[in-house]
């Protein structure tokens, strides 16, 4: 019986809940496992102990062994540590003339025999200090010859796991009847990946992990970025079309290998998965039923495991859908958005109930309350969001709308349009509102949409995601926009530049960093909402108490809300500066000061302008004129959303004018930088790059544009006989 609590409660369940996969879920039952470990992955490139590695397997098999699970280590690696240890003791004996002349040749089994008892002493001092005893168990395939061997190891090893001893096995190279370790490959078992499936079979375990030096088994070089990682392998359709490399390093295997002792253990009825030693947490992630490594399993042929191409193909079928969009009319656009308005509101007690199912999660799983507050689709909420979708919908149709009408020659004539940008990826966070007004804005727009929610709003995103798509007509697809639920699929998708032509993270400063390092698609977002407020000296500290308590408390926790107070330093010490602090205190703002702001008002000193505090944390500091607040807003500003007050018009245009942020405002807070307050009828987000859209990015964000020319017959020719005109036409 399984023994459950791998991965603790809480969020660090949740986390392993999204990655979990339905074909692993088997390993709620395994109670003994068999882990063997290679050689690459015991040793370093240089060939001595990879301590640290080692270190993170041994803890994990201590998890798991508190945990209740049975535990068996194969190991290899003792002739590559005895060659290392025989390589030294030959060099600092050999004469002069040795070293002229260097033979490095070491026997096989001499360095066998010197590197076991090297690594088990490694193996004992590592258990020993995580509180847990293991033993050493030396065989050699002609130890099953003997058919009483095999009823004696069961008893051996079963009476050791029962003391919660870790068995750790070893073919015993030194005295194996094979003429070199790494050469002969007859016999019952032939190498130690061999071996661990035949112990596997022996000692009726439930499951077989192999760590590896890669990830997982490829369809092609893992080095080639076209090779994708095989989740499942399926005999019938990954057998005829791998073709192995080169071998193990180090080892007597290699991948080749690895493959035919898993096909052999899955074969018997014991599970296998090839995953990465290189990784610290890889075996719990096994454990957890998360989607790592690659699965063999003796009904793998019987399941279906489409959703390995998914990545790939959810992204071009989004593609053709656009293109299906795109060919309606205007009319048949506007019908699918108010349709999809209709539905929302027709479904609202469904979509509550799911919602309400997510926050209870959340809750249980100790989520901050600020993220439980930006899942939760309150009363009303639905009636806005369809409210927003016929708004949207009401919008004048952008797709194939003109630009630029311009007369190049006489019955040649050159259109600058708008068009769609084909395919977007929106990866966001916490809140399933915005999956409505982001599909909306792609159907407007004529884009196919990929749409990647947090885990914690899964149940919402989901129905979400289906009440859309039900609306959507056959003539379209439904496959127009994808809801892509694994978050080990966004690796996958962000290497799909051929594919996908636009990325927006919504979410965390981490989030959209990490996004943007890792892919070639353009990505469209801002990695940090640092917003300042500067009051100028000549500013009505009424309207400046007004703004600056809306700016920073209205909702501390949103992009375009206020981080930095910057005042003239004129105003330090005044009643109305010293009002408007006091009112911000009232709400619960935690105040940090600058340098100046420090000295003089003695509130805690700040660690840096670009910080990241609480949303409840403002850094207050002084400056001496509009020009000093510019230069701060620039260097230490994120480029979001800056405002000034004051009543001065010339500081206020000289503000306007020189600050470089995508949003800058004048007598008005920051949190009006927002697509539905700026009229967009939605935003995917709020850009800060300086390439293509800039600030709330609403419909027209996504278009681009392209170049359409009508002739009749002309030529180059090399310019003969061509008269340009460039006479700019009306557009109707």
């Amino acid at each position: 019986m399984g023994r459950g609590g791998i991965g603790g409660a809480g969020a660090a369940s949740a986390a392993a809940m999204e990655n979990s996969d339905s074909t692993r879920c088997f390993v709620r039952d395994v109670k003994r496992i068999v882990i063997k470990v290679g050689t690459a992955v015991v040793t370093g490139q240089n060939g001595r102990l990879a301590m640290g590695r080692l270190g993170a397997l041994c803890e994990q098999v201590k998890e798991l062994n508190f945990q209740g699970y049975e535990v068996i280590l194969v190991t290899s690696g003792a002739v590559g540590v005895g060659r290392q240890r025989l390589k030294y003791r030959k060099l600092i004996n050999s004469s002069f003339a040795d070293l002229q002349n260097p033979q490095l040749d070491l026997d096989g089994k001499a360095c066998a025999a010197v590197g076991q008892s090297g690594l088990m002493a490694i193996y004992d001092t590592l258990f020993s200090q995580l509180d847990v005893t293991s033993s050493q168990l030396l065989v050699t395939d002609r130890d099953f010859l003997d058919p009483s061997f095999g009823h004696q190891l069961r008893e051996t090893v079963i009476s050791l796991l029962d003391l919660k001893v870790i068995p750790v096995f070893n073919e015993n190279d030194a005295i194996s009847t094979r003429k070199q370790p790494y050469e002969d490959s007859s016999g019952i078992f032939w190498d130690n990946d061999s071996l661990a499936t035949l112990l596997a079979q022996e000692l009726n375990a439930d499951l077989l992990i192999m760590l590896s030096d890669v990830e997982g088994l490829y369809s092609g070089p893992p080095s080639d970025p076209q090779s994708k990682i095989i989740h499942t392998y399926i005999t019938e359709k990954h057998g005829r079309l791998i073709n192995f490399g080169e071998k193990s390093r180090v080892g007597r295997g290699g991948m080749q290998a690895k493959v035919a002792a898993a096909v052999t253990a899955a074969s018997k009825g014991v599970p296998a998965v090839i995953a990465s030693g290189f990784a610290i947490d890889s075996i719990i992630k096994v454990m957890r039923g998360e989607k790592i490594g690659t699965l063999f399993h003796n009904e793998a042929n019987f399941w279906d495991c489409s959703k390995e191409v998914t990545t790939r193909e959810m992204a071009v079928a989004a593609k053709d859908c656009s293109r299906h969009l795109q060919n309606l009319s205007s009319e048949e656009r506007k019908k699918i958005l108010l349709d999809i308005a209709d539905a929302l509101e027709a479904n609202e007690d469904l979509i509550t109930s799911e919602n309400e199912a997510d926050l209870a999660a959340a809750q249980d799983a100790g989520y901050e309350k600020s993220l439980v507050a930006r899942m939760t689709l309150k009363a009303g909420k639905i009636t806005s969001l369809a409210r927003s979708i016929r708004a949207i919908a009401d919008m004048e149709d952008p797709i194939s709308h003109t630009l630029k009408k311009t007369e190049i020659a006489k019955d040649l004539v050159y259109e600058k349009m708008y068009c769609p940008l084909g395919v977007l990826l929106i990866i966001f966070e916490s809140r399933p509102d915005a999956l409505v007004q982001i599909a909306a804005l792609a159907i407007r727009s004529g884009n196919g949409l990929l749409l990647k929610g947090g885990k914690e709003a899964m149940r919402s995103n989901t129905i979400l995601h289906k009440v859309i798509t039900g609306v959507i007509p056959d003539v379209v697809g439904k496959k127009l926009i994808g809801l892509v639920k694994s978050k080990d699929e966004i690796a996958d998708l962000l290497k799909l530049d051929d594919v996908i032509d636009l990325v927006i993270p919504r979410g965390s400063n981490k989030l959209v960093s990490q996004i943007k390092a890792a892919t070639k698609i353009p990505v469209l977002g801002h990695a940090d909402g640092i917003c300042h407020v500067y009051i100028d000296k000549s500013a009505d500290m009424d309207m400046a108490k007004r703004i600056v308590l809306d700016a920073k408390v209205d909702y501390p926790a949103a992009c375009n809300a206020m981080e930095t107070l910057l005042v003239h330093k004129d105003l330090n010490k005044t009643e109305g500066l010293d009002d408007l602090l006091m009112e911000l205190a009232k709400e619960g703002v935690v105040i940090y000061g600058g340098p100046v702001a420090h000295d003089t008002l003695k509130v805690p000193k700040v660690d840096s302008f670009h910080h990241e505090y609480s949303s409840m944390a403002c850094t207050l500091e002084f400056v001496d004129d509009v020009q000093s607040a510019i230069d701060h807003i620039n260097r230490y500003g994120s480029a979001h959303t800056d405002c000034i007050i004051t009543t001065d018009k010339k500081s206020a245009d000289t503000f306007l004018q020189q600050v470089d942020s995508a949003a800058v405002f004048h007598n008005a807070s920051t949190r009006f930088c927002d697509g539905t307050r700026f009229g967009l009828g939605a935003e995917v987000g709020i850009s800060t790059g300086r390439i293509h859209a800039r600030g709330p990015v609403g419909v027209d964000g996504l278009l681009t544009t392209r170049c359409i020319l009508r002739g009749s017959g002309q030529v180059v020719n090399g310019d003969k006989g061509v008269m340009y005109t460039h006479r700019e036409l009306p557009l109707q």
